[in-house]
């Protein structure tokens, strides 16, 4: 099968729209529709996985075409991971956040956060 068309049937067959994969992705919903009319062929390897997060499907069915390659869920959850892990490797900050919050009580952690959302919107 095409990859545009498979990337379209599989957005509708989840009930998504344009604007969805985009935000997973981080493009436009016109990129996305670039994608699914083949006018756009060629995607970063990041986008890659994104694009196969939010479709909930094998990375290498966006790279083969090939529908017969299962989906498994913990291939989309490494890649969350993998996320975060370059996120601990990247910023120091966020190294020295996790850290503090090693020992830290659900409840630690849950002010913790109420504390960071209320510093972003104050951006």
């Amino acid at each position: 099968m095409e990859i545009s068309k498979l990337i379209s049937d599989r957005r509708k067959e989840l009930g998504l729209t344009l604007e969805e994969v985009g935000k997973v992705v981080g493009v436009s919903k016109s990129t996305v529709k670039k994608w699914e009319d083949g006018f756009i062929s060629n995607m970063k390897r990041d986008k890659i996985a994104l694009l196969a997060k939010a479709l909930k499907l094998n990375p290498v069915v966006l790279i083969t075409g090939e529908e017969s390659v299962d989906y498994n869920p913990q291939t989309t959850e490494d890649l969350e991971l993998q996320e975060y892990l370059e996120e601990l490797k990247n910023r120091s900050e966020m190294r020295m956040l996790f850290s503090l919050a090693k020992g830290a009580t659900k409840e630690d952690v849950m002010q913790a956060v109420k504390i960071i959302e209320a510093l972003k919107k104050d951006e």
